[in-house]
């Protein structure tokens, strides 16, 4: 799946990615500046959530209600080591069965589930980026 879009039409993308979830865990790769963090606030405005959705930067996880319950949103940009996963609880919140949101899943690898969606953002231009399904 290769999607190329941009800020205008970012609610038809995530319209179209929340159809392609199939797992629980989904990973949002992109480099700083690719728009992960937009993208996931858009897909939990269209997974019913109403509260402002914002970075988990400095505090790991955000949680947010949505309409079928909670959705954690994750940030591990600022761990030094991956183990530090772990002192927030990650395996628990993967076996919640709740929808987990994760950006700089990379830092956090060998926690990650055997199982999850993975998907990458490139840069295009200033105004598009693609968006694809890598297979995990």
């Amino acid at each position: 799946m290769y999607l190329n879009f941009k800020k205008e039409n970012l609610e038809v993308t995530a319209s179209k990615l929340v159809k392609c979830f199939s797992k629980n865990v989904v990973r949002i790769d992109g480099v700083m500046g690719a728009g992960k963090t937009t993208l996931i606030a858009q897909l939990c405005k269209k997974l019913g959530v109403k509260d402002e959705i914002n970075s988990p930067t400095f505090s790991l996880v955000n949680t947010y209600s949505g309409s079928k319950g909670p959705i954690y949103h994750f940030d591990f940009y600022r761990l030094n080591n991956s183990d530090e996963a772990l002192d927030i609880g990650i395996e628990e919140y993967f076996e919640s069965g709740n929808l987990c949101l994760l950006e700089w899943a990379e830092k956090i690898t060998p926690h990650l589930p055997l199982d999850y969606d993975h998907f990458k953002i490139e840069i295009l231009n200033h105004d598009t980026r693609i968006l694809s399904l890598i297979n995990s």
